[in-house]
């Protein structure tokens, strides 16, 4: 599924800016009209280039001033320990990303929480009781000087 056109590379780059633009404005800083804009627009979401619009809240309106990104490894390499870790990390509010990636490990996540005391809680109450984990890594974000998820 390819989008490779100047225009709608310049649609989406205006959009990930901002996702609440208005089509006017949009048609404006492409250089269409807004009906050409709306039609383009709309074959983006039909075609699944563009999945959605996201409100972006900050973390620490959510209570999250910790962010971590922690590796995990799998004792067990089966279709069912992996399921059943990944229904663990889509039922931990804290974990606000997980990937299954390759490599030494199995997973990759992104973990939000209010600070460390509380990150020392998740990793022994929810990561540590889990039991086909060989190894986890913690690596804790001091900045993000660039972050471009949405």
């Amino acid at each position: 599924m390819t989008y490779s056109d100047l225009t709608n590379d310049k649609i989406l780059q205006e959009l990930r800016r901002d996702g609440r633009l208005p089509n006017t404005e949009l048609a404006a800083r492409v250089g269409l009209s807004p009906s050409a804009c709306l039609r383009r627009v709309q074959e983006l979401e039909r075609r699944g280039i563009i999945m959605g619009y996201r409100v972006v809240i900050s973390p620490q309106a959510r209570g999250a001033g910790f962010t971590a990104y922690v590796t995990v490894g799998l004792s067990r390499h089966s279709t069912e320990a992996q399921k059943a870790f990944e229904r663990l990390c889509i039922a931990a509010p804290a974990v606000r990303e997980c990937h299954n990636i390759t490599g030494t490990v199995e997973y990759l996540l992104r973990v939000e929480l209010v600070d460390l005391a509380a990150y020392k809680q998740f990793h022994a109450d929810v990561l540590g009781n889990f039991p086909w984990i060989a190894t986890m890594t913690t690596h804790v974000v001091m900045d993000s000087p660039k972050d471009e998820r949405a």
